[in-house]
């Protein structure tokens, strides 16, 4: 009998819907129209019967995940390896396009080594447990993920400290208070996945070079660019190259831009080769599958051409458009180049109410409240894609004038 246990759990899940903080049920979508003429892709929704959805939610910010030669190069990874790796890599799941992916990934980003995980959730904890030790001080920006937040939870450092978000000043003081330590890890979201805004990576590694003479193994900079690589910077190396800033160990995502699966790390070899022996998050658990590594190789294989960079034009223009559009309605927005827009809402129950208008409009939106993003800072996190046209901008950008028209 769990009636005491379930009783407090219903208790939670109450408060939670009351509050207007319950995520509530999962949209589930049923079909997808592909792109047509003007028209990007549509999306049936159950329970909504045949009425075509916008997309503005999707992390896939290339716009890839639709296309046939990657579905192509997926089944046949498949085709060839089976469907599933069946077993963790170091017994007897690593296949040829498993290394073929991490050897793309080392040169796209200019590292002697790259490592893929089966998320980048796992990849950040994988990372920071096997690189924090009990003698490493540990600072943080406070905007900065919950896979950051949690891993360093797990990794029980000898310090750990938080600077405001994207304070560089303030971080030079944090990292003079962690004189002592023996290592030192600065870590840092590239981009901000609630706001789209971007750490300036440039001045918080020269932040970390300057005081790493005081830390016998290292001051090292940890940047998670997961919304960054593929969809920022002009060939879509992230926030990198965006800023002109290197990280020591750069985290990225297969899920996001690349529209595939799974997440990586690239950094020297000899950082690599370390975190395949201590990485439990790798060592224990199945990678992506063959089918999977394949169809991300051949996204690599686009973005880094010259189709990439149109894509990443059209991107650029896609979001230029939108946010304008919004600001020009009078919504307020964080403005910046990458392709989250953020409307700041500010207020838990319009947020709701936005978003329930928009899901009867046809728009799949996410409203954030918090303990998501900060009291105060309620949003609708709108996300564009590359598979977006001028007309769907357009047609969300209607929606959200005859909302505003009828308040």
């Amino acid at each position: 009998m769990l009636d005491r246990l379930e009783k407090t759990l219903r208790g939670d899940l109450e408060e939670l819907r009351s509050s207007g903080r319950a995520k509530g049920k999962e949209l589930i979508i049923e079909d997808v129209i592909k792109p047509e003429g003007d028209r990007g892709p549509r999306y049936l929704v159950k329970g909504h019967g045949e009425k075509p959805f916008i997309r503005m939610n999707s992390n896939s910010y290339l716009g890839l995940t639709l296309r046939d030669d990657l579905r192509e190069a997926e089944e046949e990874g498949a085709t060839r390896y089976g469907v599933g790796p069946g077993a963790v890599r170091f017994i007897s799941g690593t296949f040829r396009p498993h290394r073929d992916l991490e050897k793309k990934l080392a040169a796209f980003h200019g590292r002697e080594e790259a490592m893929a995980f089966s998320s980048a959730y796992m990849t950040v904890n994988g990372v920071l447990t096997s690189l924090i030790t009990k003698e490493t001080a540990v600072i943080s920006d406070e905007l900065n993920h919950n896979c950051i937040i949690n891993a360093i939870r797990l990794s029980r450092p000898r310090s750990k400290s938080v600077y405001g978000h994207n304070d560089v000043a303030e971080l030079e003081s944090k990292i003079l208070e962690a004189q002592g330590a023996r290592r030192l890890i600065v870590v840092t979201d590239g981009i901000f996945s609630m706001r789209g805004d971007h750490a300036p990576l440039k001045e918080i590694e020269a932040m970390v070079r300057k005081h790493d003479h005081l830390f016998p193994e290292n001051a090292i900079l940890v940047v998670d660019d997961s919304h960054g690589v593929g969809a920022f910077g002009e060939t879509g190396r992230g926030t990198e190259e965006y800023t002109g800033g290197r990280a020591d160990v750069l985290v990225g995502t297969l899920g996001k831009a690349y529209g595939v699966n799974g997440g990586y790390v690239v950094s020297s070899e000899a950082i690599v080769t370390y975190l395949r022996e201590h990485a439990p998050m790798y060592i224990y658990s199945n990678p992506i599958s063959a089918g999977e590594a394949a169809a991300t190789v051949k996204a690599l294989d686009i973005l880094d051409g010259p189709e990439g960079r149109a894509i990443l034009k059209h991107l650029r223009d896609m979001t230029g458009r939108f946010e304008k559009g919004l600001t020009d309605l009078g919504y307020e927005v964080i403005p910046g180049d990458h392709p989250v827009v953020p409307l700041m809402v500010r207020d838990t129950e319009e947020t709701s109410r936005i978003v329930s208008y928009l899901l009867e409009k046809g728009v799949l939106a996410t409203g954030l409240n918090y303990p998501v993003v900060p009291k105060g800072d309620e949003e609708i996190r709108f996300q564009i894609s590359g598979d977006h046209t001028a007309s769907d901008i357009d047609a969300v950008l209607d929606i959200l004038r005859e909302y505003r028209e009828k308040r």
